[in-house]
């Protein structure tokens, strides 16, 4: 499968890395300093991993091209209701996640099944930590976010997650940690006068999101519109 890479920094050398190693042929590697509109050539897919201000721009150049697009950057959600009709009106298509490692996947699922049993129990207050490394620019990170909206769709008590202090009873707070060098952690705390219930996700390494968005890639060559990582992993 012929590969685009969109960025070039440590995880798409990863993504390189793990491509290659499984066959797939890289045809163009787009860092900071190229041209996406000037990319000309046959390619099946390409995978994403920017900057928030870069990756709106990017999405909307593939679908423009024709070209099917797994995408992993984080910080845009703001904009995503337009990239995707934009994706539709090109008939183009998109694989979007926060996260493409399958632990945090099967993570994702077991926040939502937490949050659905704490509902019933609001002596327990919940909040989310989140800790990355110091480069990661956007704050609380794409999996926190997806942990939040997890809880909230499960939680009637409440109506919208905030990074830091809260507010209110309806506020769910994530706390965000930037350290060295940490790939990624994130605990879902349930916290009560007695005691305590946390689960926890911990990436030892980049390896598990590069491996997922280059797997994903290789299922989304081919087909066309909107996917999401539940219809990759059929959770």
């Amino acid at each position: 499968m012929k590969i685009l890479l969109i960025g070039y920094g440590k995880m798409g050398k990863t993504i390189e890395r793990i491509a290659l190693e499984r066959g797939n042929e890289i045809v163009g590697r787009i860092d900071a300093s190229d041209s996406l509109e000037s990319f000309t050539g046959p390619v099946d897919v390409a995978i994403e991993f920017t900057q928030p201000e870069a990756a709106v721009n990017n999405l909307k150049t593939c679908f423009d091209k024709g070209i099917p697009v797994v995408c992993g950057t984080t910080g845009w959600g703001d904009q995503q209701t337009e990239v995707e009709n934009y994706c539709k009106s090109k008939n183009g298509t998109l694989l979007y996640s926060s996260n493409f490692s399958l632990g945090v996947n099967i993570f994702f699922k077991l926040n939502e099944y937490l949050a659905r049993i704490m509902q019933n129990y609001p002596q327990y207050e919940v909040s989310i930590d989140e800790t990355h490394h110091t480069q990661k620019k956007d704050a609380p990170s794409g999996t926190a976010i997806s942990l939040a909206n997890g809880v909230l769709k499960n939680m009637t008590r409440k109506n919208e997650w905030k990074l830091g202090k809260t507010e209110s009873s309806k506020q769910l707070a994530i706390h965000s940690f930037r350290v060295d060098p940490a790939p990624g952690t994130h605990v879902v705390k349930y916290q009560s006068a007695i005691d305590d219930i946390e689960i926890t996700h911990t990436a030892h390494s980049r390896e598990g999101f590069a491996l997922g968005a280059v797997v994903v890639a290789e299922w989304l060559a081919g087909k066309k519109g909107i996917f999401t990582m539940d219809d990759f992993l059929k959770l």
